[in-house]
């Protein structure tokens, strides 16, 4: 039984421009998968109808056993936990509260969360703020923190809510490269554990290393899906992002990472440019 399945799903923005044409794969219990592709591709649209977001234009979407499309927001919640690439407005809220805030799932009505919340939800809490490295911001403001510390925060939230199902959109942006990894550290942990994770993300580096498999999305459709071994290949990735990718392995995993090609034409001088010279030399 899959975490996560989506069949023949199409999506068109308004106007009736197709943003995603039959679109299938299948998210394993206990896997990480991760989506590429280049920008206007579909991937966000995709973890949105994923999430319940969206209404497909045809196609279904299952969660585990039961339809997406029949499930309650509060089971939605229950069950699938998402970080959306940004959010709407910022509340004026502690970074604690508003992790809290993910346990509403776990109570009949949104009001009891905060004012009813037990020892179980203050510990989902203080467990998820520590698994994101951001335990030290609890009791800040959100209006006050970095882009990447209210990144982490919004992780922690996720987390709390101790979903089965956890997707991602660009999780490590913002970040800088310490916590990028420790967040891809933290999701092969999540699924060690048995949770499942869909992540969309244009770190290529990481996702060849850490994702079980990879679909790569182009212009709305999957240009190809399989275990990162055979995506990560100059022949598949090169046609879709452009020719500036270095492809090489770190282990017995490949390793994609966006470097300068003067092949095709462009003067390396121009693109790294060498520092002054000291006038004092």
């Amino acid at each position: 039984m899959s975490a996560l399945a989506a069949r023949a799903l199409t999506f068109d923005y308004p106007g009736g421009r197709a943003a995603l044409e039959k679109i299938e794969f299948a998210l394993g219990r206990g896997e990480l998968l991760c989506v590429v592709g280049p920008n206007g591709s579909g991937k966000s649209t995709l973890l949105r109808l994923c999430a319940g977001l969206l209404a497909p234009k045809s196609g279904s979407i299952a969660i585990g056993e039961s339809a997406l499309a029949a499930l309650a927001p509060r089971e939605r919640a229950q069950r699938i936990a998402y970080v959306p690439q940004a959010l709407q407005g910022v509340p004026d809220v502690t970074a604690r509260v508003f992790v809290l805030g993910g346990r509403y799932a776990h109570h009949p009505r949104w009001a009891g969360v905060l004012a009813r919340a037990s020892a179980a939800d203050h510990a989902a809490v203080a467990r998820a703020l520590t698994e994101a490295d951001a335990l030290e911001l609890a009791e800040r403001p959100l209006s006050e923190l970095s882009l990447g510390q209210f990144q982490r925060v919004r992780i922690a939230r996720a987390l709390a809510q101790e979903a089965p199902l956890l997707l991602f959109d660009e999780p490590t942006a913002a970040l800088d490269p310490e916590h990028e990894v420790r967040l891809f550290l933290l999701i092969e942990r999540a699924v060690a554990a048995g949770r499942s994770a869909l992540v969309v993300t244009h770190a290529l580096a990481l996702a060849s290393r850490f994702a079980y498999r990879t679909l790569v999305l182009q212009a709305g459709r999957i240009a190809a899906e399989g275990p990162s071994e055979r995506v990560f290949q100059p022949a598949i990735l090169e046609p879709i992002f452009g020719p500036h990718l270095h492809f090489t392995r770190a282990g017995e995993r490949p390793l994609v990472v966006p470097w300068p090609n003067p092949s095709v034409g462009e003067r390396r001088d121009a693109i790294l440019p060498r520092p002054p010279e000291d006038p004092s030399r």
